[in-house]
């Protein structure tokens, strides 16, 4: 690091954002202007100033673990008396269940989503559940329902809390910082080390992306007997809340988690992580950016082994080799099998149907345009038009041919397929590590455009004969377009 003059120059007292610069080379919580600084000095004097030792992929994480467990949002604070619930024009006591529910709803009057179908008969549904047989009997309809008390009550409630004076504020910063301090850290291997998420999330309603199927369900509290505990084996154990018991205790130092609970909305673990400036996080960043580093000596024969076999004889190649182009140009997720009805109707590459794919053979004076609309991850909507070569636009006329507009595009072809062909291709190899190196490359290419000829930095063309990284001669593919209007 010594060869690097004022390498870290300035960066101590910068104000911090989670900036990667997508090189595999810094992987801190640095300022913008820091990290474009270590970029351009790594380009220039040909080095790269952080390593680490030993293998990311080792199976044994860590040795030592100790931590004091999550921090439970505490119990529900029942509105006041003079906060009223309404039906039908009459106010109504709630039971204690039942108003919790009902101030979620209520907090969130002024959202655009209160008004979704989706969201109103989820919410009303689960809501119900938490009544009791009296209130269930009486409250049958939720345009009866009133809550423009509640809302009020919780809008006057957050203006009180922003108006408070300076010494009020400090002391609840104060507070904060405490609560930091006591649950926001933990021991890894001798060193102390910032925790990600350390509150457990409170209550609330399901609010998702895009049409979520699942809008307005109830995200239910999670108790410490919901929760499992991951420790060092020689370490204490933490506390659980007073009068409740952990789910679990184990010590598992092959995964990076402290804590792991399901949650209700997708039935999926949830995890309590180490913030992203730790050393084991930046570890795994490093290991990500050293995944797509290794895509750059092989991607050449990738992309001319995919565009020959859109000639091939056989179906399934040429619909993994266009698969492959789509992933590689559009940076599209390969999409994963799912149970019907389970989760909102979202696809990825595999996944593609007819009805997601519009062919023009001339638009806008241009030839070969692919139109491609469906929902994406997150159900965020996915709206494309993208010029494609001229045998992809052919091959893809072909596997449209004869089909219905619900049947597969891709009828041959698989995820799993699809990702054993990437394993085949370059160990480590999947969808996300073509984005990541497209990406990479697209941003250095924008960084050497903005920075050429900023005194005191001068930046070598190519890799410069000595830094490993992604140089000009490993350009993104001719069109790249990874970037849809989303709406």
């Amino acid at each position: 690091m010594a060869r690097v003059p004022g390498l870290l120059a300035g960066l101590g007292n910068s104000n911090l954002c989670r900036t990667s610069c997508c090189l595999g080379e810094v992987a801190l919580d640095w300022t913008a202007g820091a990290c474009i600084r270590v970029l351009l000095e790594v380009q220039a004097f040909g080095v790269s100033p952080l390593r680490w030792e030993g293998n990311v992929q080792n199976i044994v994480k860590w040795r030592q673990l100790e931590h004091r467990g999550p921090y439970f949002t505490p119990a529900y604070e029942p509105l006041p008396d003079s906060v009223h619930f309404f039906y039908d024009g009459k106010p109504v006591k709630l039971s204690l269940a039942a108003e919790e529910v009902a101030t979620l709803y209520g907090k969130m009057l002024h959202l655009e989503c209160t008004t979704k179908e989706v969201f109103r008969r989820n919410f009303f549904s689960d809501w119900r559940k938490e009544m009791t047989a009296e209130e269930r009997e009486l409250i049958t309809r939720l345009d009866k329902c009133d809550f423009a008390e509640i809302h009020k009550h919780f809008v006057e409630r957050a203006e009180a809390r922003r108006s408070l004076p300076k010494e009020q504020k400090q002391k609840l910063k104060e507070e904060a910082e405490k609560l930091q301090q006591e649950f926001g850290y933990c021991i890894l291997d001798g060193h102390r080390e910032k925790i990600g998420n350390f509150k457990m999330e409170p209550p609330g309603l399901f609010r998702g992306r895009g049409e979520h199927p699942k809008m307005g369900v109830l995200k239910r509290r999670v108790r410490p007997e919901d929760v499992i505990i991951n420790c060092g084996r020689d370490s204490k154990i933490p506390e659980p809340p007073a009068g409740h018991q952990w789910k679990e205790v184990r010590s598992d130092n092959t995964v990076t988690w402290l804590a792991a609970w399901m949650e209700n909305i997708q039935n999926t673990f949830k995890y309590v992580m180490l913030n992203p400036s730790s050393k084991l996080k930046g570890e795994m960043d490093w290991h990500k950016y050293e995944v797509a580093r290794r895509l750059r000596r092989v991607v050449d024969k990738i992309r001319a082994q995919y565009r020959a076999d859109w000639e091939s004889p056989e179906t399934k190649k040429r619909q993994l080799a266009v698969a492959l182009y789509f992933i590689d140009k559009l940076a599209l997720r390969t999409g994963n099998e799912k149970e019907e009805g389970e989760t909102a109707d979202t696809v990825g590459c595999c996944s593609l149907r007819v009805e997601h794919v519009r062919l023009h053979e001339k638009a806008d004076g241009q030839e070969h345009i692919v139109e491609l609309v469906f929902l994406g991850k997150d159900s965020i909507r996915y709206n494309n038009r993208v010029t494609v070569e001229k045998l992809v636009f052919q091959n893809l006329q072909h596997f449209m041919e004869d089909k219905d507009p619900g049947d597969n595009l891709f009828d041959a072809l698989s995820t799993a397929s699809l990702n054993k062909h990437l394993q085949d291709s370059m160990e480590g190899l999947t969808a996300k590590v073509f984005r990541t190196y497209n990406a990479s490359v697209t941003l250095q290419e924008q960084l050497r455009a903005l920075t050429r000829g900023l005194p005191g930095y001068p930046v070598p063309e190519g890799n410069g004969g000595a830094w490993d990284g992604f140089g000009t001669s490993a350009s993104a593919p001719i069109g790249y377009s990874p970037t849809p209007t989303r709406s």
